[in-house]
């Protein structure tokens, strides 16, 4: 191969690639721009720490060990890899070169290179067994997906092969820069080739510039066909892991309803969503790892995370060329609509869990999005399902979702001599009860079980009575953003009025809303769920579970003999979203007779009740309730008690439970119920 020739070749390949890269990856950014501003350029240090982490340590990834491991070796292998590509470009360009000047470094760097190449051909190797053969669930099997996978690994098998035979080859023909000392894989296998006359020092030279021409060839197709296909979250994960909206989890952005300028809220078409939620969509790796965690795409729902970040995708891609030509144009397909694939069901399938978001190994945020689209339906189009549209009314007239009369908030207390803050504004903490311990007769039990506790540590403490409102938590997710803050205001109003430094609440929905959402509305507390606080009552010596005749919170007419098998239920308002997830343990195994057994899907993996997400409000008719796959997923573990810590929980977990036909066999108890019938 002549020096003009390969000279020629590389420029070739680079006008070429080049060309058609740059026109697809401006595009891409050009569809960006569609989006709205929003500005996330701030906390340098932290992004770099969430881009080292997720990014250069692929943590997320990990959580699914080999598939994980062979996704890094890839993405490690092709750093050190790059290297070699640009020396090879540059030799082309120039005759003989090399980093060779680099020294002992560049020494490093080859033995690094030598390394990954049989690596990343075992990883591809694996990579299409699980395509082909084994075909995991969670990846989709259609043509479209398959095609992109297949192509990408195949290529990267292809660049491996070539750099195996090219530097065996150079080592072979004893080239200036073979540096065979640092190549032990390219030695063994020239070494093999000459001794069974496969190749000449002559001919190896020849063999070695076709492998280089090969090397070219596969990176450059793969720079034109990368921003082409689903690939492209290749260049995009980086940017949406640096761009994460850091302060985001567990509330949503505001809506200034002063500003007249403003004439729509929410989401109706794709340019609505800012340029952050566009690179999410650009982000996707098709992996299906949300769909696995998702408690709607277990259930036979209609929302499937995955598919609906692909159908924002699809959607911009289809309309984005019309919007850029006019931002002004209405697009020539709805965003939401049969269409595009988003239906009114698939967003309102969402309980808003976090499981996807968890699950995302790029930081797709798809909540979002979704409670985005929900805003537009209910506060521009009045779309949402009936049983939803009576609990908006309940909340307007008697802030609570049941619809009962605000004065009947404290009833569920009048014997109990609770001092209230009216009576009492120097108390420490305010035990906010919420709705659900307020009116639901069976969580009005948690919330008596709760003050027993608080009065045996002799804890200062009061609560609002008829002066607490719901918080808005729910209303908010409902996409009722108006009515949320509303309520949200109503309640600072009050809190502030008392000067509410210190709070206890019962519902992690509370807890989620008080702690992470009404410091964006301008008040800010110190706000800590019951469970963390009975552990550290226990842990501070001030409160002591015993050995009773109500072992372990059972009932005193069940068998006290032995220990009590109790399987703790992680509410997602609780662990992924305030990573609360030992103190309920440990204040269960602090009571003596207990038992305490792991649900198989826990912690950050925990499987939803189906109750967040206005959820709680709406008939469940589609697929499987659930609930019931929940409590199946319990009663496997033949537990004695089902153990949480939300009334939402708690509720969805008692008719589950019923449906099962098992209520005289396991009670569902709050974790204050077993520790005050301890006491």
């Amino acid at each position: 191969m002549t020096l003009d020739f390969r000279f020629f070749f590389t420029l070739a390949c680079v006008l070429v690639s080049g060309y058609f890269a740059y026109r697809a990856f401006k595009q891409k950014l050009d569809y960006l721009k569609l989006g709205k501003a929003e500005s996330l350029c701030g906390n340098v240090a932290e992004r770099l720490r969430v881009f080292t982490v997720n990014v250069l340590g692929q943590k997320k990834l990990f959580k699914d060990f080999l598939p994980g491991l062979q996704h890094a070796i890839i993405f490690w292998g092709f750093i050190i890899i790059t290297i070699g590509t640009t020396e090879h470009i540059l030799e082309g360009f120039v005759h003989g070169f090399s980093f060779a000047f680099l020294g002992p470094l560049y020494r490093a760097i080859v033995f690094m290179q030598e390394i990954f190449h049989p690596l990343i051909l075992l990883a591809v190797v694996y990579g299409l067994t699980r395509r082909l053969i084994t075909k995991p669930a969670r990846l989709a099997d259609d043509w479209s997906h398959k095609k992109d996978a297949l192509v990408v690994l195949s290529l990267t098998g292809i660049l491996m092969v070539a750099n195996i035979v090219t530097f065996a080859c150079y080592v072979a023909a004893n080239t200036a820069h073979s540096v065979p000392e640092a190549r032990p894989v390219s030695v063994v296998v020239a070494e093999f080739l000459l001794q069974n006359g496969i190749v000449t020092p002559e001919s190896a030279l020849t063999i070695g510039h076709l492998g280089w021409a090969v090397h070219l060839l596969t990176v450059f197709f793969f720079m034109a066909y990368i921003p082409r296909s689903k690939h492209l979250h290749v260049v995009a994960a980086g940017p949406n892991f640096y761009f994460a909206r850091l302060d985001n989890k567990g509330t949503f952005s505001q809506i200034n309803f002063e500003d007249e300028s403003v004439t729509a809220y929410g989401v109706s078409k794709i340019t609505d969503f800012s340029w952050k939620d566009l690179l999410d969509t650009y982000s996707c790796t098709s992996c299906g790892r949300c769909n696995e965690f998702c408690p709607t795409a277990n259930t036979g729902k209609p929302l499937r995370p995955m598919k609906l970040i692909e159908d924002l995708k699809h959607h911009l891609l289809t309309v984005g060329d019309v919007l850029l030509k006019d931002p002004t144009a209405e697009p020539p397909q709805p965003l939401i609509g049969e269409e595009s694939g988003i239906t009114h069901d698939t967003l309102w399938a969402c309980t808003t869990c976090r499981a996807c978001v968890e699950a995302c190994p790029v930081g797709i945020e798809h909540i979002d999005k979704i409670v985005d689209m929900r805003r537009n339906l209910v506060m521009m189009e009045s779309a949402m399902p009936g049983e939803l549209q009576n609990t908006m009314k309940n909340w307007e007239t008697q802030s609570n979702p049941w619809g009962m009369p605000q004065d009947a908030r404290d009833e569920w207390c009048r014997e109990l001599d609770i001092p209230r803050l009216a009576d009492k504004p120097n108390a420490e903490y305010l035990f906010y009860v919420g709705c659900a311990g307020s009116f639901d007769a069976r969580n009005q039990k948690i919330s008596t079980a709760i003050v027993q506790i608080l009065k045996k540590a002799s804890v200062d403490f009061a609560v609002l009575g008829k002066e607490e409102l719901c918080n808005g938590e729910t209303a908010r997710r409902a996409g009722n953003e108006y009515l949320a803050k509303v309520m949200i205001d109503m309640n600072i109003e009050v809190l502030k009025r008392y000067d509410v430094k210190k709070i206890i609440a019962t519902c992690p929905h509370c807890l989620n809303t008080l702690k992470n959402e009404y410091p964006d509305f301008g008040f800010h507390a110190e706000v800590i769920h019951h469970a963390e606080f009975i552990q550290k009552l226990i842990q501070e010596g001030k409160i002591s579970p015993q050995m009773g005749g109500e072992v372990a919170g059972m009932s005193s007419e069940k068998e006290c003999g032995g220990k009590k098998r109790i399987a703790f239920h992680d509410s997602c308002y609780l662990g992924r979203y305030n990573d609360i997830f030992d103190a309920p343990r440990e204040a269960l195994k602090a009571v003596p007779g207990v038992e305490l057994v792991e649900l198989p899907r826990n912690r950050k993996e925990g499987f939803c009740c189906g109750a967040g997400g206005a959820r709680m409000w709406m008939e469940e008719t589609i697929g499987q309730r659930v609930n019931v796959n929940r409590v199946e997923e319990a009663l496997e573990q033949k537990p004695d008690v089902i153990a949480a810590g939300c009334p939402f929980c708690q509720t969805m977990l008692i008719d589950g439970v019923k449906e099962k036909h098992m209520s005289d066999k396991v009670e569902v108890l709050d974790i204050a119920e077993i520790v005050a019938r301890s006491l």
